[in-house]
């Protein structure tokens, strides 16, 4: 189990998104009013809050939204589990459909670090069940 702690959205694509504090999933459309949210298997995205301090760590001053990312949980590492895996939260249900993603031009993020982890830590996910997340609200793998 792990607790959301941002929902992000963002009205144009290739910009940052903005942690909104929560948001309206949509079936098979991902976050409403999220310039990314389309049918396809890239509805949502997430990331491991571990992840985003690790390469904090390294330098990097990157805040939530920065990588692209709808949400950021602390306590599940996405990466690690495999497509089809399901999750909820709250009455939101979505499935891992894609983990990672190919950067075809490389990021801010990239260019100033010279590395990004989108690319290899972030997940993408289908929305099955619709509702709305919070930040602080429980997530789990069903």
């Amino acid at each position: 189990m792990g607790t959301i702690r941002a929902v992000c959205l963002s009205d144009k694509k290739g910009t940052a998104k903005n942690n909104v504090g929560q948001a309206e999933f949509v079936v098979e459309h991902g976050l409403k009013g999220d310039a990314h949210a389309g049918a396809g298997d890239r509805q949502v995205s997430l990331l491991s809050l571990q992840k985003i301090e690790a390469f904090r760590a390294t330098g990097a001053n990157v805040g939530y939204g920065d990588f692209g990312e709808n949400i950021v949980a602390d306590g599940i590492d996405f990466a690690t589990l495999p497509i089809g895996t399901k999750l909820c939260c709250g009455t939101v249900l979505m499935e891992i459909s894609k983990i990672g993603k190919e950067c075809h031009n490389r990021c801010a993020i990239f260019h100033n670090m010279g590395d990004c982890i989108m690319p290899r830590e972030g997940v993408f996910a289908r929305v099955l069940q619709g509702g709305i997340i919070h930040t602080g609200d429980e997530i789990y793998v069903d």
